[in-house]
């Protein structure tokens, strides 16, 4: 079938169905929602069987649907319309929610249902619903609707309105802290929960805190803790109306967060041991890693192999793994070249620590998403497992043409041949975990969710490292570094690397610093990449 993607921005849901739907054998292709001339010229062009809808801003042109079948994807379950439908899930406390497939008509979200899912709903936040139980649902429910002979129509309909900020806002004197995380929940992402002079974002309890509501009470590894009636919760990211969508670590943005007292402990990196076998849990915000992060990730993984066990498995976040350098704290930067050099460095000097690691075996549990960096950075482990359902992004050029290092030209040749990782960094495609594991990039997928994945990796690990060859292994990984290093040193692959990239940030070619601040200022593209506009190409 000829499918034509059609979405406001290649986000987690529209790569997950790009990588199912090519997958399955259909001809798919993607256009940006830019304005209505150019989607109905998109259409014209590419004279698809089907357009898919799964994230969209602004209504259909009539010309669009009415002439060709136009399939959307709404985070909500049967009868559910409206604009904000998980901000109100995760407000009002729904036990359940759910994702429908309907036709596009004239009214909103009011078209026949091919196809729905439901799921439970877990305390968590709208991005992490998005990224797991809602592409899950959707993607079940897009493949579903594709073979569905006969759609149907459902009666009754809830309209569910755009969620101000009146609604979204945050009564310090009166709301419990249950409420002002599912405020903040509801918020996260997009738009963020207006608070004076400033946006709050990535909220999470903060057990045994507490003091007078609304006051800031201490902070840790760059978040401000705010107390509540009952106790208080931690505020992991802050922006100014004047930053427009540039989000930091809440204590660059409060003023006087240097006063306050520091609260101990790590809630972005932290270490566990069970049954020999090391754990290492770096959970960083959206999967960016800033350039005091990775020191603090590598000095923690130094410290993991010094540790009596043999296998120390990498475990990242749920939601994400990595996503190499941090964009945001690049951007704030009094200059983003220096500040980028000074990122890059570091993540190498954190690569080339699980590299060259001889005293233990490296996992790298993949439970979410990883692109740029942080796919090279677990291919540094000596195993790469992922969860079905996982994207890899193992590329860097939409960043601005931005080259890459992490030593991913020693990295991935080793993985997959000279031929396919020059096919792959060139195709700038995502990549569903079939098609890694088919080129070698990964060991293993399985387990549909997080808690099973990395149950089954738990089992994995403990089996490794009990296995009575575990120290033949250990021999043979150093004989064959060694082996590598002779033919050419990891020194090498970094200065060639490092020679490319200071081009990109220090060159007359501005192509990096532009893509960097319309990323994190989210400015829409003014067209398709050919690469995923097919239909545009030919």
């Amino acid at each position: 079938m000829k499918i034509l993607l059609l979405a406001h921005s290649f986000n987690s849901l529209t790569q997950r169905l790009w990588v199912e739907l090519v997958r399955a054998g259909h001809d798919v292709s993607l256009e940006l929602d830019v304005n209505d001339s150019v989607t109905i010229e998109a259409v014209e062009l590419a004279k698809p069987d089907l357009v898919v809808a799964p994230f969209l801003k602004r209504a259909i042109p009539e010309a669009v649907w009415k002439n060709t079948k136009t399939l959307v994807v709404h985070p909500g379950p049967e009868g559910d319309r409206g604009p904000a439908a998980l901000d109100w899930a995760i407000l009002e406390g729904a036990e359940s929610w759910g994702v429908t497939v309907l036709q596009a008509e004239a009214e909103m979200d009011g078209g026949p249902v091919w196809a729905s899912r439901s799921f439970p709903m877990r305390p968590a936040t709208k991005s992490s619903l998005y990224r797991n139980e809602v592409t899950e649902a959707a993607v079940q429910a897009v493949v579903e609707a594709l073979d569905n002979p006969a759609p149907r129509r459902v009666d009754k309909h809830v309209w569910r309105p755009a969620m101000g900020q009146d609604v979204r806002a945050i009564h310090w004197a009166t709301d419990d802290t249950a409420t002002v995380l599912r405020k903040l929940r509801a918020s996260d992402g997009t738009p963020g929960v207006r608070d004076g002079d400033f946006f709050l974002f990535d909220g999470h309890a903060a057990d045994g805190l507490s003091g007078t509501p609304g006051q800031w009470i201490g902070r840790q590894d760059g978040r401000l803790a705010r107390a509540t009636i009952d106790g208080a919760v931690w505020i992991g990211r802050m922006r100014t109306a004047e930053q427009g969508s540039l989000k930091l670590p809440a204590d660059q943005v409060l003023p006087g967060a240097a006063q306050l007292p520091v609260i101990p402990g790590h809630h972005d990196i932290w270490y566990d041991e069970v049954h020999g076998v090391g754990y290492l849990h770096f959970p960083f915000h959206n999967g960016a890693m800033s350039t005091e992060q990775c020191m603090r990730l590598k000095d923690a993984f130094v410290a993991a192999s010094q540790r009596p066990t043999k296998v120390i498995c990498l475990m990242g976040g749920p939601d994400f793994w990595s996503n190499g350098i941090h964009l945001s704290t690049i951007e704030a930067a009094a200059s983003p070249a220096d500040e980028s050099w000074r990122n890059i460095n570091a993540m190498n000097d954190l690569c080339e620590a699980i590299i060259t690691c001889p005293s233990h075996l490296t996992i790298a549990a993949l439970s979410g998403n990883a692109g740029a960096g942080g796919v090279f950075m677990a291919l540094a482990a000596d195993m790469v497992l992922a969860r079905e359902g996982v994207i890899l992004n193992p590329h860097y050029k939409g960043m601005g043409n931005l080259y890459g290092s992490e030593y991913w030209t020693y990295l991935l040749p080793k993985r997959c041949g000279a031929d396919n990782a020059a096919r792959v960094v060139q195709a700038r495609l995502p990549m569903g975990t079939a098609e890694a594991l088919d080129l070698g990039l990964i060991d293993g997928a399985f387990g549909n969710t997080v808690a099973e994945f990395r149950a089954l990796v738990v089992a994995e690990a403990e089996k490794l490292a009990a296995a009575a060859e575990i120290e033949a292994k250990l021999v043979a990984k150093r004989l064959a570094r060694l082996a590598d290093e002779a033919e050419k040193p990891l020194s090498a692959y970094r200065a060639e690397e490092l020679e490319r990239m200071k081009l990109n940030f220090y060159g007359f070619d501005p192509s990096y610093h532009v893509a960097r601040w319309n990323f994190i200022r989210r400015i829409p593209k003014s067209r398709t990449p050919l690469y995923l506009a097919r239909h545009r190409g030919k």
